[in-house]
């Protein structure tokens, strides 16, 4: 799935303490939202295998979360909530297409590095692809709610990442032709150092 709904998806996780916990609604916003991104941070480095630990973040939230609930000081919130998010992120990415530069195509068999079982999920596509319609009307539904609920400068992140994903899903397809042409014009050098997916 592309980026943006996972960000929305780490707010919309942490957005139910807005009402519930006002104090830590803005520590669990920001760790939502940051520990739902951090994982694509790989993207150039060995993507959805680096930074990706669909079990390891799953199985560190839990602790986190109790921690929180004991103590919840903002480190604390905003720690447990970014494990969540980090979490749902890399089991997001089962659920979507696989690695290839064409998801749309279905030829991977790698959706996500399972460190703990030293192996590769394969993709599930119940959403075909990041940026497919499907993905695009997920962030929708999940950010229009959002964007009422928030305000200052977590409202203008989902506002941005709704333009964003309705942008990408709109050229998808496109970006992959033109990433193509792109790699291929790069001096060798060069187009050595982009991932393998973008030079097939």
């Amino acid at each position: 799935m592309m980026l943006p709904t996972h960000a929305l998806v780490g707010l919309a996780v942490a957005a139910p303490l807005v009402g519930l916990a006002p104090d830590h609604a803005t520590a669990a916003l920001v760790g939502g939202l940051v520990g739902s991104v951090v994982p694509d941070l790989d993207l150039y480095a060995g993507h959805r295998r680096t930074l990706h630990y669909p079990t390891g973040y799953a199985l560190a939230a839990v602790p986190a979360a109790g921690v929180a609930l004991l103590a919840p000081t903002p480190a604390a919130v905003a720690l447990a909530l970014g494990l969540v998010g980090a979490a749902l992120h890399c089991r997001m990415d089962r659920y979507g297409g696989g690695l290839e530069l064409r998801p749309w195509e279905a030829t991977a068999d790698r959706a996500v590095y399972d460190h703990l079982r030293g192996e590769w999920l394969a993709p599930r596509r119940w959403i075909r692809y990041d940026g497919a319609p499907e993905d695009v009307v997920l962030a929708v539904a999940l950010g229009a709610p959002l964007a009422v609920v928030l305000d200052g400068p977590l409202r203008l992140v989902v506002v941005a990442a709704l333009l964003v994903g309705c942008v990408y899903g709109l050229l998808r397809r496109r970006l992959a032709a033109a990433a193509t042409v792109l790699v291929g014009s790069m001096p060798d050098a060069v187009a050595a150092r982009v991932p393998e997916r973008y030079r097939q």
